[in-house]
């Protein structure tokens, strides 16, 4: 069986890509806004992906390197990310349900993380020190893999880390639908992110099918993550039910938050269903022959 009859997109000038495109955004202005922030931190979500594809055919110190500096500068710019999270859902909680808001209109927690704060317009010394760290991880990372010697990847033992991939997100999806706790969900959500972002190199082998399973697994990992904003603004407003200090206004909100959540997770359930449930196998979800690769 020849394992060269068909190219996949080439590794290292993607990964390349991502890490650029990274820093032109970081270089735009002095602080990057909310879209550039999003933006930045899923090149990283890409780039993690990419190193967890070709793990088995690089040494680990090189996998614990770059894949440690991509998670590294999105550890850094989550806070910065999920403040305006917080701030763009409570708004839009707040159009559909006016009424509510009226009466959490003196809400300390609720009106700090609407506020805009000072800080996104006048960056801070902290701000630019990350910011400098950023660029300077991203320049380091850029020259290294500018010496990597990808051309020898096997398109088997990709597609062998993609299947490794695909079964972890089966294990993910099994776990959540026995027990759908928020952290198992933000898990499945996250190597489902994973698969998706590995897929693109796989587009060669059969690009219509491929393509179609990118597009509903965008879908499914976008729901999660809507659902996933909804947790960690529960948390941030550190409500829990049957605290006497809450207001029923606040256990109203909550109740919405949760009819929210359970909306999207409704729209999760059928197409995880198509694409991972046990007996289903990667190579006939993407109508591949084998021997063909």
């Amino acid at each position: 069986m020849e394992s060269d009859k068909v190219k996949l997109k080439e590794i290292k000038p993607v990964i390349s890509g991502y890490i650029r495109e990274a820093q032109v955004m970081l270089d735009r202005s002095a602080i990057p806004d909310d879209k550039a922030v999003h933006d930045i931190r899923v090149l990283m979500k890409k780039s993690r992906a990419v190193m967890r594809l070709i793990r088995i055919q690089v040494d680990q110190e090189t996998f614990q390197r770059e894949y440690g500096s991509f998670r590294e500068v999105g550890r850094i710019m989550r806070s910065w990310r999920e403040t305006s999270v917080h701030r763009k859902t409570l708004r839009e909680l707040r159009k559909d349900n006016p009424g509510v808001f009226v009466k959490l209109q003196n809400n300390e927690q609720i009106e700090a993380l609407m506020k805009k704060d000072v800080a996104a317009v006048l960056p801070s010394e902290n701000i630019i020190r990350d910011i400098q760290k950023i660029n300077e991880i991203l320049r380091k990372s850029e020259y290294r893999i500018r010496f990597y010697n990808m051309n020898g990847l096997s398109t088997l033992n990709l597609l062998t880390g993609l299947e490794e991939t695909y079964n972890g997100v089966v294990n993910n999806y099994l776990t959540c639908r026995n027990s759908p706790k928020s952290t198992s969900l933000h898990e499945f959500r996250k190597r489902g992110k994973d698969f998706l972002y590995q897929l693109y190199f796989f587009r060669p082998l059969n690009p219509s099918a491929v393509k179609s399973l990118e597009r509903k697994l965008d879908n499914l990992t976008q729901n999660l993550g809507k659902y996933n904003d909804l947790v960690q603004l529960i948390k941030t407003l550190d409500y829990k039910y049957g605290d006497n200090g809450n207001q029923s206004a606040m256990d109203q909100l909550a109740v919405i938050i949760r009819n929210r959540q359970d909306r999207y997770l409704m729209k999760v359930w059928p197409a995880a269903y198509k694409i991972f449930c046990p007996g289903k196998e990667l190579t006939n979800i993407l109508h591949l022959r084998i021997p063909e690769i």
